[in-house]
């Protein structure tokens, strides 16, 4: 008999994914807790769960990352599980930890395996150990050691912070004049992001594929891959596009990688579902990146090719269950493209946009999939990243699949608001995105010229201020302004916590 799912999760997170895990929760069959910040009261993912618990103030550290009033909310509402989503505490190994100190289902890998990976210097020795290829480097330099460690490196290289992710802390060097300052913003960096100014070196592949593949593990020793994710269209080491699978790909390239990955998840123990990172140069040689010891924000394109709900997966793993499909079960089916929209300008070298959304025009039609937490009236802040929706385009192959896409983006109306979706339908029709023949160069070699780095810093900062000065005020005009009770609208109770 299969361990029990558990009775009840809390979903420790916001937005699109939240209601993502919440809609698979409920295909179980199980009732979930949504907790919300203030800028939160009337988000989707508060409607759409069973109860929801109020956590306070908008800023994260007060709110979706304070693990104490994450755990008092489980506790509250007799949560049984915890799932993080991605981002905020879904790679954090204390917030893990405690979970399991709470007699808690954690819904994701074990704390081991976080702090494995998730200093990116212990990974790369990991991956040495067990024959993974690895990017040419050097561990742990200093202000001290790192004339030298360039030298054997070789010019160009990346500076890269060992704690590090979400693109922060990585900075690339071509030439020796630009090494030391180089050292001195990633390391100021990774101090400020991550709280470890530990920096690495590895040499800099020229605009190279950024291919990943999707691993499912489960106590019962079995771990599979699920095919790769091409991810090369990125800005600023954010990604945009991806789709799957990767018009990059052979068969033997695809082989060797997916054994590659499971390689990797077994020589940490991985359980749940995760992505192991690659970077594929020009001739076809791959050479490990890191491992993501959570779900992805494009796990969606690998469900549309695979069938396989890796969100269900996780809940069952996670309870003690086996994987519900094997490698030989699996197979490709079709293509899939996923678009972010965010609220930013691409016009204003995509300066984040705030503001309310006045009306709005969805896509849909076959093949069509939108992960979204959109809604006419929703306010837009500042205080959480500018993902909005993802829209996912599946066709029987891949120029279907790319149709799809660009219908579907003519279709997207998101109205008064500044977002990338004309940016986004410009990229698909790029020539090399349209001919497959695209690298991590590709945006750099269609758009213009972003402005300087300290400029959009500037403005980021001027904007946060403004929004936190004004966050009281816009939360009290929206609550008024609406006429009616958000839970009234949700057709369910209030939830514990609520002070309305």
């Amino acid at each position: 008999m299969s361990d029990p799912l558990p009775k009840k999760i809390l979903v420790a997170n916001r937005a699109e994914i939240a209601v993502r895990v919440i809609r698979a929760c409920h295909e179980l069959g199980l009732p979930v807790v949504a907790v919300y910040s203030e800028a939160d009261r009337q988000g989707l993912h508060v409607r759409y769960a069973d109860e929801a618990v109020a956590l306070g103030e908008s800023e994260p550290l007060k709110s979706y990352l304070d693990q104490d009033k994450i755990l008092d909310a489980a506790r509250r509402t007799g949560a049984t599980a915890v799932h993080p989503g991605y981002g905020f505490l879904a790679e954090n190994a204390v917030f893990a930890r405690r979970c399991a100190d709470e007699g808690l289902i954690f819904i994701g890998p074990t704390p081991e395996c976080m702090e494995a990976m998730g200093d990116k210097i212990r990974a790369r020795e990991s991956m040495k150990a067990v024959g993974v290829p690895l990017i040419p480097g050097c561990e742990a330099v200093t202000r001290d050691t790192l004339a030298d460690a360039a030298r054997g490196v070789g010019y160009p290289l990346m500076l890269k912070a060992s704690a590090g992710g979400g693109g922060k802390g990585i900075r690339a060097v071509r030439e020796e004049a630009e090494l030391l300052s180089a050292f001195e913003r990633a390391e100021g960096e990774a101090r400020t992001a991550f709280g470890d100014a530990t920096i690495y070196m590895e040499r800099l592949l020229e605009n190279p594929h950024h291919i990943e593949v999707q691993i499912l593990g489960d106590d019962h020793g079995n771990v599979i891959h699920l095919f790769e994710r091409e991810c090369s269209v990125q800005r600023r080491h954010q990604k945009v596009i991806e789709e799957a699978p990767s018009p990059f790909m052979t068969d033997a390239l695809r082989s060797a990688m997916g054994e590659a990955a499971v390689k990797a998840a077994r020589a940490i123990g991985y359980t749940g579902a995760g992505t192991v990172e690659f970077l594929v140069d020009h001739d076809r040689s791959f050479y490990f990146l890191e491992v993501n010891t959570r779900l992805q924000v494009e796990h969606p394109i690998t469900e549309m090719i695979t069938g396989v709900d890796l969100v269900r997966e996780q809940i069952r793993v996670a309870s003690g269950q086996s994987l519900s499909v094997t490698e030989t079960d699996l197979s490709i089916s079709g293509h899939a493209i996923e678009a972010r929209i965010c609220a930013e300008d691409p016009e204003n070298g995509f300066l984040p946009s705030v503001g309310t959304v006045d009306a709005l025009a969805v896509p849909g039609g076959p093949g069509v999939r939108l992960d979204s937490a959109l809604y006419p009236g929703l306010e837009v802040s500042l205080f959480y990243d500018s993902l909005l929706a993802k829209l996912v385009c599946w066709g029987r192959d891949r120029e279907e699949a790319l149709v799809r896409m660009r219908q579907a983006l003519a279709e997207f109306r998101v109205a008064d608001l500044k977002t990338n979706i004309a940016y986004l339908g410009r990229v698909l029709r790029d020539e090399e995105f349209v001919a497959g023949t695209y690298d991590t160069g590709i945006l750099e070699r269609m758009s213009p010229a972003a402005p300087p780095e300290g400029v959009l810093e500037a403005a980021a900062i001027v904007a946060t201020l403004v929004a936190h000065q004004s966050a009281g005020e816009r939360a009290t005009r929206s609550v008024a302004g609406a006429g009616m009770d958000p839970w009234k609208l949700a057709g369910r109770r209030r939830g514990v916590g609520d002070d309305r």
